[in-house]
């Protein structure tokens, strides 16, 4: 049957990314470039009909960022998790309802549904996308907040280009990009070197130690132009990481250190034939296969070594179809297969791979009766062999009101299926008071026999409602106002809700005889995320520009906002009474903050001298609950809101050399528990040369 389905697809035409073209990209402003993410072929930003913020290239290098997480933490919208490396939030959801594709491949390795964005480097990046709301309806799992898009330059006229960076922490950051090109043949070369002495990255540490870094990362692009309307495509990412782990945790006063080994490996193959029958239709067929492999040696407190592997393996072919009946009515379709397996230490057997496997389709019809309008609709049906098949619908609406009004409105519905984790896991800490977290598909059968052994101490009723786990679902609902009165001038405003629905908790479900937790997951959930997003640029002259984004968010766990209201769940006064607990005193969902801001002040000069302030902004946030409620409310643990400013000033020559100076974390914001990914005060120096097609 899989093979008939390949051979179906091998059949069936479809359209791949194609290469992206940007079109009068400036620093700051909007401009008018080609995108791809939001309906998976080219559109200019003006037509797309749900929010997207692009980064481009010019803003990437001159903020002086150097991997993902750099450039991310400054954007409307997106918050930075520092739980299991550095993840993002988006529009309050968690990390791991947001997927993360380099040129349209899905990357994978998530740690506790996190994936650390420190392993991705920008220095090959032409500009990354990000569109907000439930995409699922074209991506399937894993977009119920939205889509993070990077995607790699291209550029021919730099054949070649070499940087250096050097800053705090021994820092250093070594890149060079090469490019061959004739009528037929396209090369392009990425090579990164990173290495530092660094900083704890780990959430559980209690002080900052040295976490030495070493990063070696390669990206190959080759592309075979057959004839005018046929080509072949072939790219290769490979990323090698080693760490040397220094944890520090606090015990009675005293600071006790374990150290270790952990190395990372990712390596990403992709292949695309393409083909264009005519100016209306043109097809692709796509291969990726992806594996992520972490590896940890550490020796803990106790002085006992500890092992920890992880190895996610990935592979995906896909056919797409973009057909353009008319000019007014555009068709996309497309299917596409997925097989993925997991081994870890912490399922119940390290040397079985857990596997899985989806087959996919889905279409999305765009239809624009006058140059005011464009209609959308769009539609994904999966096929998950481990669970319930999930369909995925979306619409969404773009009206030009004039030249200067635009409106966008989208309503969608976004699935996750449960990950391996939530289904496999079987891990006991017992460095941390030896609580154990099992997943579903093993829990009962463990906890059976340990209550056998006698090591049961107490079974909560959350224990007799474990069961297979079912997809989580979402609805979003998203409305913009773009208004751009000249060219100097941008504003929007967006409105944004999202309702989910079986949201799978951890929740405890037992207890050992010596008190230790036991915990599993279960679809008990039902949570919110809404609230407002404001962007605003303008451009004083030629030389100076500033915007600014602010974000005010709401977000609850419906069942607790019930129980609230009911008059059934307490907490503690100031004097350690007990009291109702009433919903002014109820903060949402942890590790969200209500507000967020930034702003930027960007000076460019046409003899190629460049400098800029950027502030962010981020009130405080829940993190622990510790009145022992569930719920978090004014009385808990919250880390403190703070401000974050970094500069960077720099000039480009016309010789090809350029230079560039930057400060990150000016005012030396430091708070170790709940930033670990935020080190102190960080100076650094960039030259990099270049050479140009004339």
């Amino acid at each position: 049957m899989k093979r008939r389905f390949i051979y179906l697809l091998l059949l069936t035409p479809s359209f791949v990314f194609a290469q992206v073209k940007m079109v009068n990209d400036t620093l700051q402003m909007q401009g008018d470039s080609v995108v791809v993410t939001a309906n998976r072929s080219e559109r200019k930003l003006s037509n797309v009909t749900v929010p997207v913020n692009i980064i481009n290239s010019k803003q990437i290098q001159q903020t002086g960022s150097l991997r993902l997480t750099d450039i991310l933490k400054e954007q409307p919208g997106l918050t930075m998790t520092s739980g299991f490396g550095a993840g993002v939030q988006l529009q309050g959801l968690n990390p791991d309802y947001t997927i993360i594709l380099i040129n349209g491949e899905p990357l994978v390795g998530r740690t506790a549904g996190v994936l650390d964005l420190n392993r991705i480097a920008l220095g090959n990046i032409k500009k990354i996308e990000i569109v907000k709301g439930p995409s699922s309806s074209l991506y399937g799992s894993e977009a119920m907040a939205g889509v993070i898009n990077i995607i790699t330059d291209a550029n021919t006229s730099i054949p070649l280009q070499a940087s250096l960076r050097y800053g705090t922490y021994q820092t250093i950051d070594a890149g060079v990009n090469n490019a061959i090109a004739t009528k037929s043949v396209f090369y392009q070369g990425f090579y990164n070197y990173f290495s530092t002495d660094g900083y704890s990255i780990r959430p559980n540490s209690s002080s900052r130690v040295t976490t030495p870094i070493q990063r070696y990362s390669i990206n190959q692009q080759f592309k075979w132009n057959i004839n005018d309307n046929t080509n072949i495509a072939f790219g290769v990412r490979l990323t090698d990481e080693k760490i040397k782990n220094d944890i520090s945790v606090n015990n009675g006063g005293a600071t006790i250190t374990s150290n270790g080994n952990e190395n990372n490996t990712d390596q990403n193959y992709n292949f695309s034939l393409n083909q264009r029958y005519s100016n209306s239709l043109k097809t692709s067929f796509r291969g990726y296969f992806t594996e992520y492999n972490a590896k940890q040696d550490l020796v803990t407190l106790s002085g006992d070594p500890y092992y920890d592997l992880l190895n996610h393996r990935f592979q995906r072919v896909e056919n797409q179809t973009d057909w353009n009946a008319n000019k007014n009515l555009n068709v996309l379709f497309g299917a596409g297969a997925v097989w993925e397996g997991v081994k870890s230490t912490r399922y119940d057997s390290e040397k079985v791979r857990k596997n899985n496997s989806i087959q996919y389709g889905f279409t999305q019809l765009e239809w624009s009766p006058n140059q005011k309008f464009i209609f959308i609709g769009g539609l994904r049906f999966d096929k998950n062999e481990a669970y319930a098949s999930a369909f995925s619908p979306k619409l969404s609406a773009l009206y030009k009101i004039n030249t200067k009004h635009k409106i966008k409105l989208s309503i969608g519905e976004g699935f996750k299926a449960p990950d391996f984790r939530q289904i496999y896991l079987d891990f006991t800490n017992a460095a941390a008071g030896g609580y154990s977290v099992f997943g579903t598909a093993q829990a009962q059968e463990v906890i059976n026999q340990l209550v056998q052994k006698g090591q049961i101490g107490a079974l909560y009723d959350s224990y007799y409602k474990l069961k297979v786990l079912k997809p989580e679902y979402s609805t979003g609902i998203h409305l913009s106002w773009d208004y751009e009165p000249n060219t100097n001038n941008f504003f929007s405003v967006q409105f944004f809700r999202n309702d989910i629905n079986n949201l799978i908790q951890v929740q405890q479900v037992g207890a050992y005889a010596t008190g230790a937790q036991i915990f599993s997951y279960l679809n008990i959930g039902r949570a919110f995320t809404q609230g407002i997003e404001f962007e605003a640029k303008h451009k004083i002259d030629n030389h100076f520009i500033i915007s600014g984004g602010y974000q005010y968010l709401e977000t609850g766990d419906k069942d607790q906002i019930d129980q609230i209201k009911a008059g059934k769940v307490y907490t503690r006064d100031a004097n350690g009474y007990s009291k109702i607990l009433t919903l002014s005193d109820y903060v949402g969902l942890p590790n969200n903050s209500k507000h967020k801001a930034q702003f930027k002040i960007n000076y460019y000069h046409s003899n190629g001298l460049f400098a800029n302030l950027r502030v962010i902004y981020r009130s405080k946030w829940a993190v622990n609950n510790t009145n022992g409620n569930e719920v978090f409310d004014n009385g808990d643990e919250f880390a403190k809101g703070y401000f974050s400013i970094h500069t960077s000033v720099g000039k480009e020559y016309k010789s090809g050399f350029s230079t560039q100076v930057g400060c990150d974390n000016i005012t030396n914001y430091v708070d170790a528990a709940n930033l670990p990914n935020l080190p102190g005060r960080t100076f650094y120096a960039t030259i990099k040369y270049q050479i140009f097609h004339k």
